[in-house]
């Protein structure tokens, strides 16, 4: 399966959510950053990354179902938070 521009724009989303978190748990490390704005960035990019993943998961669904991918659509957070591993 090859992959569609629109999911090699979001797993491009995805590869610089994880190098921004990095980058927050590196500042935190060096004292450059407060643990409180840490938290609070990590946990937005947390939510935001599990929101790609999902949306990534449906277009894939989609195509393995001979659905239209474009219908896939950005869930809420509320929604994605309460999956379960």
């Amino acid at each position: 399966m090859t992959e569609s521009e629109a999911e090699k724009q979001i797993l491009g989303c995805i590869t610089e959510m994880i190098s921004q978190e990095r980058e927050l748990r590196d500042r935190l490390a060096q004292h450059t950053i407060d643990p409180t704005t840490e938290h609070a960035h990590l946990t937005r990019l947390e939510t935001e990354l599990d929101q790609c993943w999902d949306l990534l998961r449906q277009r894939r669904a989609r195509v393995a179902a001979g659905q239209d991918p474009e219908e896939a659509h950005v869930r809420p957070a509320a929604q994605v938070e309460r999956y379960l591993s």
